[in-house]
C-alpha cells in the first residue's frame, strides 16, 4: 500500500487526467483531506488550488471561496513556498481571482463593500505581479453590468476593448460571449449575433462555451427573424449545457426560448428536469433569480396554452420549500408560476437593495415585455400528450364494463387496475364479482404471479356458487389454475383428460374447457387449435355468450397465424373489426393483429391506420399501458410506410406513457429519435439520444447496446452539422463495439470516422483510421464490412498516389466475385479508374471507367453508369483530348435521361468542350439540353 504522500501524488495525477464532474470533485476532496491528514501545507496548497478550479467548474461556490481564501493567505505570507501559478491549468491564483468577485456578487449576503474590496485586492495583486489590467477591467465590467450600472459598464467595456490582451484576459470564446451578452442586454442585437457567429465559426470554445454564447443569441435571433438559426442554436446550446448544474443560467435562457416559440411542453419538461439544480449551489442566488424568473415566465405560457392544471413533477421536493414555500399536494403549472414570481421578486429586491440600483427590477421588466411576443419555431421532441379520450365510469357497473373490455384486449395491468376500481366501488351481483375474480386470476397468471392467483381461486368458486354456476365451480375446483392459462405440462395433461370426457359437461363449462385448450394449443402452434376454438365459438353462441364467442374467434385467428394460414386469419379479423356485437377491447385486439398482418405483407399504411384505430379505442378505455404499445406499433408501421413525421407523434406519446407507467423508456425514445432523424430533425434527435445514452450509461447497459445508441447519436450530430463531435462519437462507438467483442461493427464505426475526417481534408488521419479498421475487420468473416473498409482505404491511398491502392482493389474485387456482388465489382472498377487518373495513367483510367459504366448499365444502374462515363470524359478533357471526350459526354447524357441533375451537368460540360473546339452550334444544342 503506498505511503500517504505517495498516494497524494497519485491522486493529483488522477485529478489532472479526469474530466470536470462528480468523479473529479470526489478525487479533489479526497486529495485535500489526505493533505490535511499528512500536515504538509505545500501539498495541501497544490490540492486546494485544484479544488478551487474544480469547485468553480462544478458550481460549488462555498467550497471555491473557502479554498481560494486559504490559498491566497498562504501565498501572501510566503510566495516562494506557495507560488501563484503551480503550472497546472486553472490552478493559477491570479486567474482564480477573476472568479471571486463574480461569486460574491452572486449572493446578496455579500455587501457591495466586500465586492469592491475583492476587486481592489485583485488589482493590487495584479499590479504587484506585473500583470496587465485586462483581467481586472473584465471583473469590474462584470460587476457593473450585473449590478445594473449600465453606463459604467459601457465605459468599462470600451476601456477593456482598448486594453492590450494578456495571459489573464478572457479567452476568445469567453470574451466574445460576455460582450455578446452585454450587447443583447443593451438592445444591440445584430452586434450580439455577429460576435456569437464569429465565435462559433472560428471554433472557439471553453468550459461553458459555445453553449453560453448560443443561449445569449437566442432572443436576438428571434427578433431578427432568423428562426432556423435560433432553433439550431437552442438545440446545440441546451444539449451541451443540460448535464452540468453550474449551467443554470444557460438552461434558463433555453427554457425562455422554448416558452417564446410555442414549445410550452418542451419548456415544462426542461423545468421539471432542472428544478433540482435550484438546490445545488446555495450561494448562486443570482442564478436562482434568473432561473426562477424564467420558470415563472414559461409556466405562465404553459397556463396560457391551456395546460395550467398540469402537475409539475419534482416541484414538491423538500429542498425547494425555502424557494416556493409550503404547499399541500402537487404543484400545478399555474400555481408554481405564481410561487416562482414571488421568489424571484423577493431575491431581485434583495439584490437591488444591496446594489442601490434597479438592475434586477429592470431584468424583470424586460422579461415581462416578452409576454407580448410569440414566435412559431416548432420543436417536435416534446409536446403535450393528448389526454386519452376516456370518460371516467361513475359506478361499479361502469368500472366492471371497462375491466371486461380491457381484459378482452389482454392488457393485464390495465385490467387489474379497472377491476380494483370495480370491486372497491362495491359490485352487488355475485356473477359479476365472480367475473372480476376470474379476470384477476387470469391476469395474475399471465404476469407469473401464481401464488397471488391461487389465493383467489376459493373466493372465485364461492362467488360462482352464489350465482348458481355450480357446474363451472366444480370444474374449477378440479382444474384450478389450469383453466386460467398457467400452461405447465401437468396443466395441459389435465385439460386433455377433462376434454376426453367433456361430452357429459353442461355447455358453459364445456365451452370454457374448449377455449382454454384451444388457447394452449394455439400457443404451441398446433393446427388442431383452430377446430377447438371453432367448437368453443359454437358453444358460446348457443348460450348467447357474445364476449366469449368473440374470444374464441380471436383464438382461432391467432392459431391460424401461428400455422401461417394468414389469409384465413385475415378473414376472421375483418369480421371482428366490423362486427356489431364486439366490445371495444376485442375490436382493438383484432385491429392490433390485423395491423401486424398488414405490416407483414407490406401494406404498411393500412397497418398503421389499423394501429391508430386500436390506439383510439384503448384511449377511450383508459388502458394507458396498452395504449403505449399500440402507439409503438403505429409508429413502427408509419416508419415502414415512409412517414417518419407520423411515427414521431406516436413514439412521443408512447414515451410519455412508458415514463409514467414503466417499461423500456430508452427503447421507445431511441425509436423516436431515429424517426426524428429520418424526418430531418437531426439536432432534436441528437438531444434525445444523448439523454437515452446518459440513462443507459447510468444503468450500465451492455456495451454492444450502448454502441447502437452512440452510433445513432453520431449520425444525428453529423446531420446537424456538428462534425467534430460526430467524429468523437463514432470513436466512442468503436470502443464500445471493441469492448463487446464486435470487430466488424467496430470497423464500420471507424469507417464513419474516417469519412468525416476525409471530408474536411484530414486525409492522413482518415487513412490511419482506415488502416486500423482494416486490421480489425480482416480476421472476421463479415464480407460486407471487409469490402467497405478495404474499398474506402484503397480510395484513400489512390487519392494520395499510393500504389497500395491497387492491391486493395484486387482484394475487394476477389471477395465481391466470391459473393456474387456484381455491383461492387463495377464500383471497385470505377475506383480503380479514378486512382489511375491520380497517377496520370489516362488510358488505363478511361478504360477502367468505361468498363465500370458498362457493368453498371448491365445491372440497370443508369446513374452510376452515367457517372463513370462522365468521369472518363473529364479525364480526357483535362488531358487535352477534347475530341475523344465528346462522344463520352453524349453517352453520359443519354444514360442520364431519367436523372435530371446528372444530365444537366453532363450537358453543360459538353457545351464548354464543344465551345473550346469551336463547334458553337453544337455547344448551343448541348446547353439547350441542360436548360430543358
Amino acid at each position: 500500500m503506498p505511503r500517504p504522500a505517495q498516494r497524494l501524488e497519485q491522486l493529483l495525477e488522477e485529478i489532472d487526467r479526469t474530466p470536470w464532474g462528480p468523479a473529479e470533485q470526489a478525487l479533489t476532496a479526497e486529495a485535500v483531506a489526505l493533505a490535511v491528514e499528512i500536515g504538509d501545507e505545500q501539498l495541501e496548497y497544490r490540492a486546494r488550488m485544484r479544488q478551487t478550479a474544480s469547485a468553480n467548474m462544478g458550481g460549488a461556490t462555498d467550497v471555491m471561496l473557502n479554498s481560494f481564501a486559504w490559498c491566497l493567505a498562504r501565498h501572501d505570507a510566503d510566495p516562494v513556498r506557495f507560488p501563484a501559478d503551480i503550472e497546472n491549468g486553472g490552478a493559477d491564483l491570479m486567474w482564480q481571482f477573476k472568479w471571486m468577485a463574480a461569486s460574491l456578487r452572486s449572493s446578496p449576503s455579500f455587501s457591495q463593500e466586500q465586492i469592491a474590496a475583492v476587486l481592489d485586492d485583485m488589482e493590487a495583486h495584479y499590479r504587484a505581479a506585473g500583470i496587465g489590467m485586462s483581467g481586472v477591467l473584465t471583473a469590474r465590467f462584470e460587476d457593473a453590468w450585473d449590478a445594473g450600472r449600465m453606463d459604467e459598464a459601457e465605459e468599462l467595456r470600451v476601456r477593456l476593448e482598448a486594453t492590450p490582451r494578456d495571459d489573464y484576459s478572457h479567452c476568445d470564446a469567453c470574451g466574445r460571449s460576455q460582450i455578446a451578452g452585454f450587447f443583447a442586454a443593451t438592445d444591440r442585437e445584430e452586434e450580439a449575433v455577429r460576435l456569437v457567429e464569429e465565435m462559433v465559426e472560428g471554433g472557439f470554445s471553453c468550459g461553458e462555451e459555445p453553449e453560453h454564447a448560443l443561449s445569449r443569441a437566442l432572443i436576438p435571433y428571434l427578433h431578427l427573424g432568423r428562426f432556423e438559426e435560433a432553433k439550431a442554436a437552442h438545440l446545440r446550446s441546451y444539449r451541451l449545457a443540460k448535464d452540468n448544474p453550474d449551467n443554470l443560467v444557460i438552461v434558463a435562457n433555453n427554457i425562455e426560448f422554448a416558452a417564446l416559440t410555442g414549445n410550452e411542453a418542451r419548456a415544462l419538461t426542461m423545468i421539471e428536469r432542472h428544478l433540482p439544480w435550484l438546490a445545488h449551489d446555495q450561494l448562486n442566488v443570482d442564478g436562482h433569480h434568473a432561473a426562477l424568473s424564467t420558470i415563472a415566465f414559461a409556466l405562465d405560457r404553459v397556463t396560457a396554452a391551456g395546460h395550467g392544471d398540469t402537475p409539475v413533477r419534482g416541484a414538491d421536493a423538500a429542498a425547494l420549500v425555502p424557494l416556493f414555500g409550503e404547499h399541500d399536494g402537487t404543484w400545478t403549472a399555474e400555481q408554481l408560476a405564481a410561487a416562482a414570481w414571488t421568489a424571484a421578486d423577493r431575491i431581485g429586491a434583495a439584490f437591488d437593495e444591496r446594489d442601490g440600483t434597479d438592475g434586477h427590477a429592470q431584468r424583470r421588466a424586460r422579461m415581462q415585455a416578452l409576454a407580448a411576443e410569440h414566435y412559431d419555431v416548432p420543436i417536435r421532441s416534446d409536446a403535450f400528450a393528448p389526454a386519452p379520450a376516456a370518460a371516467t365510469p361513475v359506478d361499479a357497473d361502469g368500472w366492471y364494463d371497462r375491466a371486461v373490455a380491457i381484459g378482452s384486449y389482454g392488457s393485464e395491468l390495465d385490467a387489474l387496475a379497472a377491476a380494483d376500481r370495480a370491486e372497491s366501488a362495491g359490485l352487488s351481483d355475485p356473477a359479476r364479482r365472480a367475473r372480476m375474480l376470474g379476470l384477476r386470476i387470469g391476469a395474475l397468471v399471465s404476469l407469473e404471479q401464481v401464488d397471488e392467483a391461487s389465493a383467489l381461486l376459493a373466493p372465485r368458486v364461492a362467488e360462482l356458487r352464489a350465482s348458481a354456476q355450480e357446474d363451472q365451480a366444480e370444474l374449477e375446483e378440479r382444474l384450478g389454475l389450469s383453466l386460467f392459462g398457467r400452461g405447465t405440462p401437468d396443466d395441459i395433461a389435465a385439460l386433455e383428460r377433462e376434454w376426453a370426457d367433456a361430452a357429459a359437461l353442461p355447455e358453459r363449462p364445456r365451452g370454457d374447457l374448449a377455449l382454454t385448450l384451444a388457447s394452449a394449443r394455439a400457443g404451441a402452434g398446433d393446427p388442431a387449435a383452430v377446430e377447438l376454438a371453432a367448437q368453443a365459438q359454437r358453444i358460446y353462441q348457443g348460450v348467447d355468450e357474445d364476449r366469449l364467442a368473440t374470444t374464441s374467434v380471436l383464438t382461432a385467428a391467432v392459431a391460424l397465424l401461428r400455422t401461417e394460414r394468414t389469409a384465413e386469419a385475415a378473414e376472421l379479423l375483418d369480421q371482428l373489426v366490423e362486427g356489431e356485437r364486439v366490445n371495444d377491447g376485442h375490436r382493438a385486439r383484432a385491429l392490433d393483429l390485423r395491423a401486424r398482418v398488414r405490416g407483414g405483407i407490406g401494406e404498411f399504411g393500412a397497418g398503421a391506420a389499423d394501429a391508430d384505430r386500436a390506439a383510439g379505442l384503448l384511449a377511450g378505455l383508459g388502458a394507458e399501458r396498452a395504449l403505449a404499445n399500440a402507439q409503438l406499433l403505429a409508429g413502427a408501421l408509419w416508419e415502414d410506410a415512409g412517414s417518419p413525421e407520423q411515427a414521431v407523434v406516436r413514439y412521443r406519446l408512447a414515451a410519455r406513457l412508458v415514463a409514467q407507467h414503466g417499461g423500456d423508456r430508452e427503447g421507445v425514445e431511441f425509436r423516436q429519435a431515429k424517426a426524428m432523424l429520418a424526418a430531418g430533425d437531426a439536432a432534436e434527435a441528437a438531444e434525445l439520444l444523448s439523454d437515452v445514452l446518459q440513462r443507459e450509461e447510468a444503468a450500465e447497459t451492455p456495451a454492444g447496446s450502448r454502441a447502437i445508441t452512440v452510433g445513432m447519436l453520431a449520425r444525428a450530430l453529423a446531420g446537424s452539422g456538428e462534425f467534430g463531435q460526430a467524429v468523437g462519437a463514432f470513436g466512442y462507438q468503436a470502443g464500445l463495439h471493441a469492448e463487446a467483442e464486435e470487430p466488424a461493427d467496430q470497423a464500420m464505426a471507424m469507417l464513419e470516422q474516417a469519412r468525416i475526417l476525409a471530408r474536411f481534408g484530414e486525409m492522413d488521419e482518415a487513412i490511419e483510421t482506415l488502416e486500423e479498421a482494416a486490421d480489425v475487420v480482416r480476421p472476421t468473416e463479415a464480407a460486407g464490412a471487409i469490402t467497405q473498409v478495404l474499398h474506402e482505404l484503397g480510395q484513400g491511398y489512390g487519392s494520395q498516389k499510393d500504389e497500395r491502392a491497387f492491391a486493395l482493389f484486387d482484394e475487394v474485387a476477389r471477395i465481391a466475385a466470391e459473393n456474387d456482388a456484381a455491383w461492387l465489382i463495377a464500383d471497385v472498377t470505377d475506383s480503380r479508374g479514378r486512382a489511375f487518373a491520380e497517377f496520370g495513367r489516362i488510358d488505363d483510367a478511361v478504360a477502367a471507367a468505361l468498363t465500370a459504366a458498362d457493368a453498371f448499365a448491365e445491372l440497370g444502374d443508369a446513374g452510376s453508369a452515367g457517372g463513370s462515363e462522365l468521369f472518363a470524359a473529364r479525364v480526357l478533357t483535362e488531358a487535352g483530348r477534347r475530341d475523344d471526350a465528346v462522344p463520352l459526354f453524349r453517352s453520359a447524357i443519354d444514360r442520364a435521361a431519367e436523372i435530371p441533375p446528372l444530365r444537366q451537368v453532363a450537358a453543360l460540360e459538353l457545351g464548354d468542350v464543344l465551345s473550346a473546339l469551336g463547334r458553337n452550334a453544337e455547344a448551343a444544342e448541348a446547353r439547350a439540353i441542360a436548360e430543358g
